[in-house]
């Protein structure tokens, strides 16, 4: 029972966001087209969430504190919610659930590819989230969740294809993914300070 207070924080930080989101549409304060700007936050919010959950392990590394780690998972999951969200508000609000149309919307923006592909990425991350799976898979677990990776940079690529116009923002997300992934270079991560965790074993490294 040990970080319940900590995992219930982040719980709770996690969901007001889109809870308000929903409220804003709710009470028309989105503007005139709420459904894409629901649309384009909640896949937004999916990437600023797996920047996030990438950058618990090097916070546990560097403190020493298993707390980061405990809310991994959670992290990870809310990843998936996310991003479900985002799909789903996509087939609603830009498709009307039209898929003739989402064949045309292919064709013309190839970039839905793209995310549609991170998503599917994500389905088997957040099946398989549980300690079964983990203790099921061994070894194959850590390897199927470094897809987390491939999922960064298609949430990146998607991104990069809607907002060619203005590439500042996107230039940030981009190089604070890079600098969590280039930490995570072996010959970089020796270099970075490290504190033992109070349980030494007890944490499972990704």
């Amino acid at each position: 029972m040990r970080y319940v207070l900590w995992r219930l924080c982040v719980f709770v930080a996690v969901a007001v966001v889109p809870l308000v989101w929903l409220y804003q549409a709710w009470i028309l304060d989105l503007g005139p087209d709420p459904g894409k700007v629901l649309v384009d936050r909640f896949g937004l919010g999916t990437l600023v969430l797996v920047l996030i959950t990438l950058t618990m392990t090097p916070l546990q590394r560097v403190t020493g504190w298993g707390g980061w780690i405990a809310v991994r998972r959670q992290l990870g999951l809310w990843c998936f919610a996310c991003v479900s969200v985002h799909m789903l508000s996509y087939g609603f609000f830009i498709l009307g659930f039209d898929w003739v149309q989402l064949g045309v919307e292919l064709v013309k923006r190839p970039y839905i590819i793209v995310g549609s592909l991170g998503f599917l990425c994500v389905m088997p991350l957040a099946l398989t989230s549980n300690r079964y799976s983990q203790r099921r898979l061994g070894a194959r677990w850590k390897k199927l969740h470094r897809l987390i990776y491939l999922i960064l940079g298609l949430g990146l690529l998607h991104m990069l294809w809607i907002v060619r116009a203005d590439l500042m923002e996107w230039a940030i997300y981009a190089g604070v993914g890079a600098f969590l992934l280039a930490i995570r270079i072996p010959a970089i991560a020796r270099r970075i300070p490290r504190r033992m965790a109070r349980k030494p074993g007890a944490v499972t490294k990704v």
